[in-house]
């Protein structure tokens, strides 16, 4: 089924203008918290693609063991080696709270690991990001975090959880999900068990789900403010994403996706903050579109880099892509701007 036309537009209204009218850091500014001595090309994949599909900066918040590699990997990305084991978490703590007060989103998962110390380093910025109500991506490792713990993002409604098919079927059972619920009906039923947190579910189709309707959804856990109608509010949605992808399922095609939807979350806080737009699309609407809007863009970079490698696609054949993609999806002009094309 092909997404809904309206959801198209409006997530085009989130998209920061390409006119000369914003300034560095107002068409987002995205961290990615992960990096450590095993996993140097997860961090780098879901920074960059969030840079290449069009966000002003990214940081990668890495332990030390693992920063010299990923800083060797692109001098764009801004590396931070702060998540040192054995040091003392109060200075972490303090250091993390500076650096994600700057940011409008994060990343949580890609290259992360179980390591008992990357776990609590991610755990201690997913609680001071909530307390900031940033946007939050959480993938991989950070899926099997919350799993230990759901309280950690219950009812905040300014989450995407990006699953595949082993990480969900372990997060459905950890939320209780019966199975008896048929299967296009658990990522809904996850996301109303975690008080509104946006599901995506990866597959053959992304299914991306939201449940606002629970006790356990919340507005003020969630930081979103201002709202007349809290009737309104409360919204049970399923969109399917049809997108032809690529027929190959490169290992790191998850963490392009955590970039995407990280860099499409980043101008949605530009744009709740006031950078544009009218603010006609309410906050709690953002994370769906950004989830939606990066699903589609990178399947259509994994078609369109498939196309070209064949069977011996990897990761790094779909970041060039992510451009080509948005604008198949969104349009040339939003891709170029106003004066981008010859």
């Amino acid at each position: 089924m092909p997404v809904p036309r309206n959801v198209i537009e409006q997530i085009k209204q989130i998209i920061p203008p390409l006119n000369g009218t914003l300034h560095k850091g107002q068409s987002g500014r995205v961290g990615v918290l992960g990096g450590a001595m095993d996993y140097t090309g997860a961090p780098f994949f879901a920074a960059m693609s969030a840079l290449r599909l069009g966000a002003d900066l990214s940081h990668v918040i890495c332990a030390p063991t693992a920063a010299q590699a990923i800083k060797s990997y692109s001098p764009d990305l801004i590396v931070h080696p702060i998540l040192k084991e054995g040091a003392p978490q109060d200075k972490v703590k303090k250091e993390l709270d500076s650096l994600l007060s700057r940011l409008h989103v994060l990343v949580l998962g890609p290259g992360l690991g179980r390591e008992d110390y990357m776990q609590n380093y991610a755990k201690v910025a997913l609680n001071l990001a909530r307390s900031k109500a940033m946007f939050l991506v959480l993938d991989a490792d950070a899926l099997w975090m919350i799993g230990q713990d759901l309280s950690l993002v219950r009812g905040y409604r300014r989450a995407v959880l990006t699953p595949n098919v082993v990480e969900f079927k372990r997060l459905s059972e950890q939320a209780g999900v019966d199975t008896s619920v048929p299967a296009d009906g658990r990522a809904v039923e996850v996301s109303k068990r975690l008080g509104g947190v946006v599901v995506l579910q990866k597959g053959p189709k992304d299914l991306i789900a939201i449940d606002t309707t629970g006790e356990a959804a919340s507005l003020e856990e969630s930081g979103i403010r201002h709202v007349l109608d809290e009737e309104s509010e409360k919204v049970k949605e399923v969109i399917e994403v049809d997108v032809e992808g690529g027929l190959k399922r490169c290992g790191g095609q998850g963490d392009v996706l955590s970039g995407t939807v990280g860099a499409m979350l980043a101008w949605g806080k530009c744009y709740e903050d006031g950078a544009f737009g009218d603010k006609s699309i309410a906050a709690s609407r953002i994370p769906i579109l950004a989830a939606v809007g990066g699903s589609m863009v990178t399947r259509t970079s994994s078609k369109r880099a498939f196309h070209v490698e064949g069977r011996g696609l990897v990761t790094q054949d779909m970041i060039p892509y992510l451009a080509k993609a948005f604008a198949e999806n969104f349009g040339e002009d939003l891709q170029a701007g106003e004066r981008g094309r010859l």
